[in-house]
């Protein structure tokens, strides 16, 4: 079986990860300039990104028998990227504009082996409801804006904010898990390992 790596230190992507019973290892600090390219469109840029992060750790880890998982999510809003929001003000600015509208997620994953890569990028609708500036202050203050596209985490507390979905859940959180599953298993990676 081939070892996997995982080029990410999201919490999440480590979670989706064991909720389908893959073994890896994370690489440490693996750290790309995700500065979308100009006129670059947003699934090009997720889908650069990945590969850049699969890269940078297939570089790291320097091993021919193994593979390195790489992904990059970003929110798009009547066609501008969301990022992670730096300050409480932007945080808030971007719920405001979410509120009541649906907007676009984009997940790409890279797979990268000895062969090259193996990519995908995965689109999720996703409809908030209508909130209220004292629902949007409380959310805020929960912290829990602050390390993720769009400044919200539908697998989280930001679930209360949501009132649609229209396409895979999982890749909204941080990783299309069917798809990056059979990227895996034609890898050679094994799923659905014994939790005992």
């Amino acid at each position: 079986m081939t070892v996997l790596y995982l080029a990410s230190s999201s919490p999440r992507r480590k979670a989706l990860l064991e909720q389908i019973g893959v073994a890896f290892e994370v690489i440490p600090g693996v750290q790309v300039d995700e500065t979308p390219l100009p006129l670059e469109n947003a699934k090009d840029c997720a889908l650069r990104l990945a590969q850049d992060k699969a890269q940078a750790g297939w570089q790291y880890i320097n091993q021919t028998d193994a593979a390195v998982l790489g992904a990059d999510t970003i929110v798009l809003f009547e066609g501008n990227l969301l990022g992670k929001p730096a300050s409480r003000a932007q945080a808030l600015a971007n719920l405001q504009r979410l509120s009541g509208n649906t907007h676009v997620v984009i997940t790409a994953v890279a797979l990268r082996t000895k062969a090259g890569f193996s990519v995908c990028a995965v689109t999720t609708q996703v409809t908030m409801r209508k909130l209220s500036p004292h629902h949007l202050e409380q959310y805020i203050a929960t912290g829990e804006p602050f390390d993720k596209a769009g400044g919200y985490g539908i697998q989280g507390y930001g679930a209360a904010l949501v009132s649609a979905i229209n396409g895979c859940y999982s890749n909204v959180v941080g990783l299309p898990l069917a798809q990056t599953a059979q990227m895996l298993e034609d890898a050679g990676v094994a799923l659905w390992r014994s939790r005992q």
